[in-house]
This record gives structure tokens, C-alpha cells and sequence, in this order.
């Protein structure tokens, strides 16, 4: 945050906030109060979008290709989480357009904008494993990115917390089918 703002009341009087609003309007949403830098956020975002385009992929083809008498409420999982990563590619590219950039959308290059991997599982146990592997991936990325905007930007900040919370709520499905389907807790004995 710039020392100039640091020096600033508390609250802004009407006059200030309404000339600071009419000041660089090219600039949409991010206005002088913006704490962070938005190239740097919207490449941060675009690697987001990447990631839930992928996991998108992978759960639409999971949900496809899972196979077996026990795979009917597998891939109901698998659709209902690419329902839920879709809706978070949305909100990412949204924001990514509120602070002036444009989603990448472009399938060229989108394995390596991606935090996580797209997969090749060819059994329904794989796939499970495939798609928690690509969860805690997204948990640890995430968190990083909170930590990193934190207080600079507010609203991307509360938007990948918003995601996170799903991830994590992904990660413990996928845990849960891999126990009911191999039968056995993969939590250490300290944690159960």
C-alpha cells in the first residue's frame, strides 16, 4: 500500500471519494485504492482459470468413462464436482475481466497454465485417486494465492477462500469414495 494512502483518514470525506471516482475511469473497478498490482493478480487468476478448466475436463471425462457395478454414484460425484469447478471458472474469469484483463480461454498451453494435471486413470480407483491428488494440489495452490493477496486485494482474496472451501469439500468426497471403495481409512491412526 502506497504511503500516500497510509497517510489517509480513516474514512474518505464524500468530496475526495467522488473526484477520486471520476479520475481514470479506463480503469473499471480498479481505482486508486486497489493495494495490490493487477497485472500481477489477473496472471495469478489466469493460472486459477487453467486449473479449473482442467479439473473440469477430468471430472466431465471421469464421469463418462467410470465403469463398474459400483460406478453409478461415482459418477454422479464426478458430474455434480464438474458442475461445481465450472461455476468457479466462471467467477474466475469474471474477475479477472473486473480488473481489466481477459480470461485465457485458449486450449493451447492450458496443460502448462494449470496447477493441476488432467490424468489418465483407466479404473475407477484411479480416477478417485486422481481426482483427490488434483484437489490437494488446488488446496496448497490456493492457499498460497490467499496468502499472497491477502489484504491487497480483498475481493480475490475472498473469491479463491470462496473456492478453496470447495476444494476442500472435493478432497473429502473424493477421500471418503476411495474409503468406501478400497474399504480401508487412508487417515494416519494419529488423526482418526
Amino acid at each position: 500500500m502506497s504511503t500516500e494512502l497510509s497517510n489517509q483518514p480513516f474514512l474518505s470525506d464524500v468530496k475526495t471519494l467522488r473526484e477520486r471516482a471520476r479520475q481514470h475511469l479506463e480503469q473499471g473497478a480498479v481505482t486508486s485504492t486497489y493495494g495490490g498490482d493487477p497485472g500481477k493478480t489477473i496472471e495469478i487468476l489466469q493460472s486459477v482459470l487453467a486449473t479449473e478448466i482442467v479439473c473440469v475436463l477430468r471430472y466431465t471425462m471421469h464421469a463418462v468413462a467410470a465403469t463398474g457395478i459400483s460406478s453409478e454414484d461415482v459418477k454422479e460425484e464426478f458430474r455434480e464436482h464438474a458442475r461445481e469447478e465450472s461455476e468457479h471458472v466462471q467467477w474466475v474469469a469474471e474477475r479477472i475481466n473486473q480488473l481489466g484483463g481477459k480470461p485465457n480461454f485458449d486450449p493451447a498451453g492450458l496443460a502448462s497454465r494449470s496447477a493441476s494435471e488432467y490424468g489418465n486413470a483407466e479404473n475407477l480407483i484411479e480416477m478417485i485417486k486422481e481426482n483427490l491428488i488434483a484437489e490437494r494440489i488446488a488446496i496448497d495452490h490456493y492457499r498460497e494465492l490467499v496468502r499472497y493477496v491477502a489484504d491487497r486485494d480483498p475481493t480475490t482474496c475472498s473469491l479463491l477462500k470462496k473456492i478453496l472451501a470447495v476444494e476442500e469439500q472435493h478432497a473429502n468426497d473424493m477421500h471418503d469414495l476411495l474409503v468406501a471403495k478400497q474399504g480401508v481409512p487412508m487417515l494416519p491412526a494419529s488423526i482418526r
